[in-house]
This record gives structure tokens, sequence and C-alpha cells, in this order.
């Protein structure tokens, strides 16, 4: 990870933390090179996941480390996903790292799951939110005294109103637990509206991701991540889509893509399908 913040506390005792890869001010380079060397002795491989808001610098700095190791054991995965969002997919990752899948499979997994989050926030305004579309009416009453917003970035980008009439965003389709962070909001919409609405499971409360307010376009923030927590689910997810392998690099795949080297699957026509939704309840579908 790019960021201690976006490491979530994990779920079980055996959950493993993240390894974080410091920007350029505040590591060297030589010592940066040397930590990932470290890591892929200790580790054989290294799925590197980071928000795609990170400084340029900092994203250079990662792909310049594995240029000079000249490593194919080193997956990078830039994530369009806000702050929490990542964190959450992150924590999944960490999970499915225990299990009986290879290197590229955890990495491919990553745009799996992705699809899985249900990631936004309750804004006071979204004068400055550009990572959603807002249309110039909303943008308006965004300047009105007391006004509230839900906003849903992912998987599908939604925006309301919160009002006395006002339904939530369409929420996930199946069972799920919600992490909460908030940043200079009291407001207890999405605990007592929400999670309710989305018939979440479990609620936990988390310390606001630093880099949430500039993703956002305010500090006046409550962001939410819906995500599905069971392990089992998750493994059962990512081992029921075919697995194929990269005629490019030669790692395992699942999806369209390589986690490791970027190259597409070949021939287009083997491309393993989108996933689809899961039903509400705690089972995974048996393929896709």
């Amino acid at each position: 990870m790019t960021s201690t913040d976006l490491v979530l506390p994990p779920t079980d005792q055996q959950t493993p933390t993240a390894a974080l890869l410091q920007p350029p001010d505040a590591q060297e380079f030589e010592p940066a090179i040397g930590d990932m060397h470290l890591l892929l002795e200790q580790h054989g491989h290294v799925v590197a996941v980071y928000p795609a808001g990170i400084s340029p610098a900092h994203e250079r700095r990662m792909h310049a480390v594995r240029s000079v190791l000249e490593s194919d054991r080193i997956a990078l995965l830039k994530v369009d996903l806000p702050p929490l969002g990542v964190a959450v997919l992150v924590r999944q990752l960490r999970q499915l790292s225990l299990c009986d899948f290879s290197p590229g499979v955890v990495a491919s997994a990553a745009r799996l799951l992705a699809h899985y989050i249900h990631a936004g926030a309750l804004l006071n305004s979204v004068a400055r939110l550009d990572r959603v579309p807002v249309t110039l009416t909303t943008h308006a009453r965004s300047w009105v005294p007391g006004s509230q917003f839900a906003v849903l970035a992912s998987p599908r980008p939604q925006l309301v109103r919160i009002g006395p009439a006002a339904e939530p965003p369409a929420g996930p389709e199946f069972a799920t637990h919600l992490v909460v962070a908030r940043g200079q909001s009291a407001s207890p919409w999405v605990r007592q509206t929400l999670a309710p609405a989305w018939q979440v499971q479990d609620v936990q409360e988390c310390a606001l991701p630093s880099a949430s307010p500039g993703w956002w376009g305010t500090g006046k923030i409550v962001e939410f991540a819906a995500y599905l927590p069971d392990v089992s689910v998750l493994y059962q997810l990512v081992s029921s889509v075919r697995r194929e392998g990269c005629h490019w690099c030669g790692m395992e795949l699942i999806g369209d893509r390589c986690g490791f080297c970027s190259s597409p699957l070949a021939p287009p026509g083997h491309r393993a399908r989108p996933p689809a939704l899961l039903p509400r309840g705690t089972a995974a579908p048996p393929g896709h």
C-alpha cells in the first residue's frame, strides 16, 4: 500500500497486514529498492495496490523500483475507487493471499472484486466534486445551507439529494458489511438510514483516510463502503472464474487482463464474461 491509513484492521487473526511503499519525499530511492527486494525475498511476489489519485512522483517511484529490479514478480495495480473503497479492496486481497490461489490470480482478482464494493460518501456540498457527474441544478443546490447529498462512486455513479422523501442510492443486492469513516460531519444518516436500506449485516467505523477530503472535494464528509466480508464467499467468487495463462509473462490470471504485466488476454474471444451480481445472502454464484 501507499499509505498506512489505507490498511484496515484485519477481520480475523489470520489476515496478514500490508507493507507500505513510501513516497519519494519520505524515502530515498536506494532504500526503496532495498525494501522491495526484501519483500520479494520473503514472499516471492509483491502485489502493490495504489489509488489512482496518488501523486505522479509516487507512481513513477514504484515503476522505477520495479524497472531497476527487472522483476516480473511485482504487480502494480492502480485502482480507481474512493480511498475507503481502496482500503476495503486491499483487505480482501490480504484475505485471499492466504488461500490456495497463485499470485497472478490474486492480482487479477482486484478488478473482479472492485465490482462488488459499493463505495460512496455523504457530503454537505458537491461544488468541488469532480469524480462523479454533477448537474448544474445539483451544483446550485449544494450552496443552500443545510444541504446533504448521498453520492455513490462505485460500482455505478449515483447522486441523491437527501430529504424527507428521498430514497437512498441503490445498493448491493447481496449481503454485505459496511465500513464508515467520518470527517467533519456528525450526521447519523449513514447508520440510521443507509445501512437499514441496504440491509447490511454489520457496521464498523474507522479513521477517515487522509486522501478522502481531496477525493470528494470537501472535508464535511461521512465516507462509506459496503463489501463482502466472508473470505469463503470471496474464495468461491474468485474460483468460479475460469483461469487462463498470460501469453506474455506466463502468470495465471482471471478476467481479461494480467495483473502483473497488464497484457490483455489473447485471443479476445476467450475472455471471461463480466461478473454477475451475487444474490442477496452469503453464497456466491456457481460461475460467471
